[in-house]
């Protein structure tokens, strides 16, 4: 088993003939998905994607991979493969088009529809290949293959890639549910052909390695989704992600079924459903989805709306209503319908909304308490099903935290891979396929890159560091004037407190000590501002923590009097 080391270094050159293989998101974590191939000089990459902020990430709207590694050699690019449309793999897609607008999209359709309707917001329009199932794709020095797999959206992807070096079989995001609800199942006779004919590399999902069995169904949702809408008194509310196609067929298959009519909230729930509704993937009945101002002219027990906001984002639909910032107030007797998984990282975020829905009276139905939601993911026997298919040289898990790759690594471990054979990795770490063996051999730059409004990159740690200090202890602003031949204060310091609990007399004590710190300066003439300012920043600090074990943000301002 070959595990990254601390202490790895950048990685040799590649030898002739070899593959190497770098995932620069979605390794020890959920989320910013992206993985790039480099053989014969030329770079493939696979998926996109974006990650959510934490709670400890104050200010960011998302983060993206680090583009770093192939930032110099963007005209290498062959093209960008995504596997499905989910934000976490096609969300950072306009970021890497802003440095090489040109680059081919290659994908599905629907896929390619949600990926070219966000680009427009960022005014690229892009060079797209659409492909489906059983298809190849020559692009450059790889052959690409792609398979059907099903996922919680439509139209999922598998890729093989073939290269000098060996195949590789990535299978995106996937499950193997046999009843679902387009009727599109996992390829297991193309797995098992591309088995048969050598996987040198299998790259695979790791998100639900740790739960046993198979994955539920989607179509065992139905009976929840019926109750819901068959006892719901007033209002329904359907929280969803916006790109959860199956999901909104089935709550608006109830809506019709009780009649009721739908109307969808927010932004890009409506630019989705209206997509693939026009693509065909979303089957609605004629008169069932009205415009909002038709539903309110309706009595509560006919009205179903349908809006983003499942995870508890702040400015989604669902959290505005939750805290009286929309224009449709939740009230009682209402019904919100969280149809989607809690994120880890997001519990905190999604239990303040219901919360919050709970104190206006409204009846919510979530994972928690309902069968209202089944994951996407392949669980431990489906993946067991497909190393024993697939029977690969060598496996690298994908697609989760450390905990869900370390757990697939062992389920392929007990199907008879060899223990040399399997290649755990986090991003950046760089993995080469040579002679038809996977090794670890360095490891590339991989951080967080933040989009902070409009701009990306310029939030670093340390500036985050600074928000959450602002946060949680306050800041003090302190004013002082100095007389520039004595370096005495010439009046008291003004301090300018906020989020620090204080008084009037407050700060009075730590007069002295300032007066003392700047006493000591001119003896020793120290008279420059900067200096100064920074001893100043020292004794308040320390002031601050021995008195009230705060360490708040301290920003000194000397003026020469």
């Amino acid at each position: 088993m070959s595990h990254p080391h601390p202490k790895l270094g950048p990685p040799p050159r590649l030898p002739a003939g070899a593959l190497r293989v770098v995932g620069l998101g979605g390794l020890g974590e959920i989320g910013r998905n992206m993985t790039v191939f480099e053989h014969a000089g030329r770079l493939l990459v696979v998926d996109c994607g974006v990650l959510f902020p934490e709670e400890t990430q104050p200010g960011i709207d998302v983060i993206l991979p680090d583009f770093t590694w192939i930032r110099d050699r963007l005209d290498k690019i062959e093209a960008i493969v995504l596997t499905h449309g989910h934000e976490d793999h096609i969300g950072g897609v306009p970021y890497l088009l802003r440095e090489r607008p040109d680059i081919p999209l290659v994908g599905s359709k629907l896929t390619l529809a949600f990926v070219s309707a966000k680009l427009v917001e960022h005014r690229i329009t892009p060079r797209t290949v659409q492909v489906s199932e059983g298809d190849r794709e020559k692009l450059g020095p790889f052959d690409c293959e792609f398979v059907a797999v099903n996922h919680s959206i439509p139209d999922s992807l598998a890729v093989a890639i073939r290269t000098a070096a060996g195949m590789v079989l990535h299978t995106g995001d996937f499950k193997m549910d046999q009843f679902p609800l387009d009727r599109r199942i996992t390829d297991l006779r193309a797995f098992s052909r591309l088995g048969e004919e050598g996987v040198d590399l299998f790259l695979v999902d790791s998100t639900n390695a740790e739960v046993p069995g198979f994955t539920t169904s989607e179509r065992d949702l139905s009976p929840a989704i019926q109750e819901v809408f068959r006892t719901a008194p007033k209002r329904i509310v359907v929280s969803s992600f916006a790109s959860h196609v199956h999901r909104i067929q089935q709550v608006l298959d109830a809506a019709h079924e009780h009649g009721r009519k739908v109307a969808f909230v927010g932004r890009s729930m409506v630019r989705n459903m209206g997509l693939a509704r026009d693509l065909g993937y979303l089957k609605v009945p004629k008169g069932l989805v009205v415009d909002l101002k038709v539903l309110e002219k309706l009595p509560d027990n006919r009205i179903t709306l349908i809006c983003t906001g499942s995870q508890g984002e702040p400015m989604a639909a669902l959290s505005r209503m939750a805290n009286r910032e929309h224009m449709i107030r939740i009230g009682e007797g209402d019904t919100v319908l969280l149809a989607s998984s809690l994120i880890p990282g997001n519990e905190n975020a999604i239990y303040r909304v219901i919360n919050a829905l709970t104190r206006w009276g409204a009846n919510v139905v979530h994972k928690g308490n309902a069968k209202v939601h089944v994951s996407g993911h392949a669980s431990a026997g489906e993946l067991v099903y497909c190393y024993n298919i697939v029977r690969p040289r060598n496996v690298m898990p994908v697609h989760g935290e450390w905990r869900h790759l370390v757990a697939n690594g062992a389920l392929a471990a007990r199907t008879g891979l060899p223990a040399e054979n399997l290649v755990l990795a986090e991003d950046g770490v760089v993995v080469d396929l040579v002679d038809g063996r996977a090794r670890i051999t360095g490891k590339v730059p991989a951080g967080n890159v933040y989009v902070d409004g409009m701009t990306v990159g310029g939030a670093t740690e340390a500036s985050l560091k600074d928000r959450r200090t602002l946060a949680e202890e306050g800041f003090i602003t302190i004013v002082l004037l100095l007389d520039a031949d004595t370096g005495a204060l010439t009046e008291p310091p003004e301090f300018l407190a906020r989020g620090f609990v204080h008084e009037a007399a407050t700060f009075d004590r730590v007069v002295p000590l300032i007066e003392k710190a700047l006493a000591k300066a001119a003896a020793e003439g120290i008279g420059d501002v900067r200096q100064l300012e920074q001893m100043v920043h020292r004794t308040v600090s320390r002031w601050a923590n021995d008195t009230y074990r705060r360490s708040p943000v301290i920003l000194p301002i000397i003026i020469d009097a």
